[in-house]
């Protein structure tokens, strides 16, 4: 089992700072003025980090779903003519879209794009970002809801009409006239006890956020021995920040720096803002800091400060290229396959991890030393 590395597209804007705590602020953000440090997420600030994603060897990017970005499907659809090979793993809404519509989309992207489509399902964990959207279903009903989705969707993705009668949706001869070639593989991520059995049913990949190596541990086990039941195999990935540098100290001062320009006020509104979260997920990131920086390496190279104002992955590896590799092959021991990375500002970290932690990474055999453009991985010293 090797390691898939997938990078992040900042589809909310990107920067040297936590920009993702505008969501939470009392008057949010103006994205009429610039602000200082950060970049609006227009395509070609994009197409140079998709670009530089795939030039450094990652196998697909994440693109975000919500209120504060832009639409993953349209804006991975125009970066797929500026790559020849990335995948895109694009997040969406189950409860917004209707599965057989989704089911059609899904092969028409594979077809446009030659099959760079993977898919991560976002149920959603906070009522009020649901409602902006429409949707007025409590927590374990939108899981009730996205179990009957992803039915429909692989029904459907059979090409022969497909019927179905559920709770949430009724279809009637639902069909994909042109299946999805080759099927995009589904990314699912939730820690409820509403979410495992989902997961065991219709996951390719199970996606946590990053937790130290023994709570990640117990979620394999968990979705594992549902899986089992259920007669299926689930894959494992996990979502992370990375600091990479040359040196353990260069990364700390760098991780440091991301908090200088965070009052208390910031974090306190932030917090207050994410405690609401019915997402078990959140509240376990939540547990991770208890909303204060005073102990933020939560397990060795494992920093949480990311979370103090972010909302989803809140949590980084912090380190000399080395250590980040040696946390990476650490998760990997525990059945981690996919790592979906990412760091501020995406760009700059991209091309840190890349040219850093890859090359380790290739060393210890985790990796083909072949990039898909086929150029060799070339491991260079001293760093």
């Amino acid at each position: 089992m090797t390691v898939h590395l997938h990078w992040f597209l900042p589809t909310g804007g990107d920067g040297r700072t936590l920009v993702d705590r505008h969501a939470y602020a009392a008057n949010p953000v103006d994205r009429t003025r610039p602000v200082s440090g950060v970049r609006p997420p227009d395509i070609e600030y994009l197409a140079q980090i998709a670009k530089a994603a795939e030039q450094l060897g990652f196998e697909a990017v994440l693109t975000p779903t919500g209120t504060w970005c832009e639409d993953a499907w349209l804006t991975t659809v125009a970066l797929a003519q500026h790559t020849e090979r990335l995948k895109f793993l694009v997040a969406f809404r189950p409860g917004v879209i209707s599965p057989t519509l989704a089911a059609q989309m899904a092969a028409t992207y594979q077809r446009i794009t030659r099959g760079r489509l993977l898919l991560n399902v976002v149920t959603g964990g906070d009522s009020t970002e649901q409602r902006r959207f429409g949707d007025q279903l409590g927590h374990d009903q939108r899981y009730a809801r996205t179990d009957e989705f992803l039915s429909v969707v692989r029904g459907v993705w059979r090409g022969q009409p497909y019927d179905f009668d559920g709770a949430h949706y009724q279809v009637e001869g639902g069909l994909t006239a042109l299946p999805p070639d080759p099927l995009p593989e589904i990314f699912f991520g939730g820690s409820s006890a509403a979410a495992g059995p989902v997961a065991a049913r219709h996951a390719d990949v199970y996606l946590t956020w990053g937790e130290p190596p023994a709570q990640v541990r117990e979620k394999i086990d968990w979705i594992r021995s549902l899986a089992v039941r259920e007669g299926r195999t689930v894959r494992f990935g996990i979502r992370l920040h990375t600091i990479s540098r040359d040196s353990s100290a260069e990364a700390w001062r760098t991780a440091g720096r991301l908090l200088d320009d965070l009052d208390p006020e910031s974090i306190a509104a932030a917090q207050a803002a994410l405690g609401r979260s019915e997402s078990v997920g959140q509240q376990r990131m939540l547990a991770l800091h208890g909303g204060s920086s005073d102990r933020l390496e939560i397990s060795p190279n494992l920093w949480a400060g990311v979370g103090l104002v972010r909302g989803g992955a809140g949590t980084a590896l912090v380190g000399s290229h080395a250590e980040v590799a040696d946390r990476i092959e650490e998760y990997h021991a525990l059945g981690v396959e996919h790592f979906v990375l990412s760091g501020y500002p995406h760009l700059e970290e991209a091309y840190w991890f890349g040219e850093g932690v890859i090359p380790e990474l290739a060393v210890r055999g985790l990796l083909s030393r072949v990039l898909a453009s086929g150029a060799p991985i070339l491991v260079a010293g001293g760093r």
